[in-house]
């Protein structure tokens, strides 16, 4: 298997050179865009990487599954969904446009950014640095990594131009989705997308959702089979932002992409993987990264359909 995944990869390098790097986040656009690696975390203990799979990057986007995870855990699925809907959008991941037209004006998921902004405001702790401990000791526990921890440049660059993601938040507490300071909320989930991880840790995450919960590693469960699997079915739906039908058929496995250009996908009860390519496709989506978890559940015959 392994030969084969880093013959793949090497052909769909060239990909790379068809895409571009974020604009919006500064930091971002110091990157190589033709990195390309992968990272591969079986259930049954073995792992394998291949192409630039130690290549640090950070999570964005990836990040809202596990705050999903956790909030349900905190709240449960009938709180959770109050807030938040259970719905593909067909807009771009920064849209607020349906939050404006659409009664009651919540989010219609977890994957879009207002959605995991309201998600983010749910997880319990009684001043935002409690919720970011959670957040991040319950990642530096999943992924066995205990020295997980933001990229500050990222976080910074993050912060000063977030005006999009500052405008949702301050739209979702006037209509009483999120509670509290906006401001508070909104750096949480500022330092969430910017943990630095690597293809690794990345496949650890999966491997943890593929096995319903429960770290392969030591069989200790964090999180119930059912808000593993609404995990799952959200990164299936929504979680490519507005290719997320396109990749269901072409690929047919859940996954979740970041504009840091990581993918993390997830073959239930098999494995985890972990992609970066940091050059992106219009939509946001790593645009070799896409190709190649393609041509992989292709040959593997990985499509849970």
């Amino acid at each position: 298997m392994k030969n084969k995944i880093c013959e793949l990869l090497e052909k769909n390098r060239q990909n790379t050179k068809n895409g571009s790097l974020p604009t919006y986040i500064p930091e971002l656009i110091k990157t190589d865009p033709e990195i390309l690696g992968i990272y591969i975390s079986k259930l049954n203990g073995e792992e394998f990487g291949c192409g630039n799979y130690k290549h640090k990057f950070t999570m964005q986007s990836i990040s809202k599954v596990i705050t999903l995870m956790l909030a349900l855990e905190d709240n449960g699925e009938k709180f959770v969904f109050s807030k938040v809907g259970m719905e593909p959008t067909g807009d771009s991941f920064n849209s607020m446009m349906k939050l404006e037209i659409v009664t009651p004006s919540k989010p219609f998921n977890p994957m879009i950014n207002a959605g995991a902004i309201a998600v983010t405001s749910m997880i319990k702790g009684i001043s935002s640095k409690e919720k970011w401990d959670r957040i991040l000791d319950f990642l530096r526990k999943i992924t066995c990594n205990p020295n997980l921890d933001i990229n500050k440049s990222v976080y910074i660059s993050e912060k000063s131009t977030g005006d999009k993601n500052r405008a949702l938040a301050y739209f979702l507490k006037d209509v009483g989705i999120i509670v509290g300071d906006a401001e508070d909320q909104l750096n949480v989930y500022f330092m969430q997308c910017s943990i630095e991880v690597d293809c690794c840790d990345i496949a650890r995450i999966a491997s943890f959702i593929a096995n319903n919960g429960i770290i392969p590693s030591s069989g200790e469960k964090l999180v119930s089979k059912k808000n593993a699997i609404i995990a799952k079915t959200f990164m299936l739906t929504c979680g490519m932002y507005d290719g997320s039908g396109e990749f269901a058929i072409n690929a047919g496995i859940p996954a979740k992409s970041g504009v840091g250009g990581g993918i993390m996908a997830v073959v239930p009860n098999n494995l985890g993987i972990g992609v970066i390519g940091p050059a992106l496709d219009i939509k946001g989506n790593s645009i070799a990264g896409v190709k190649l978890l393609s041509d992989i559940s292709k040959e593997f015959d990985l499509s849970i359909f």
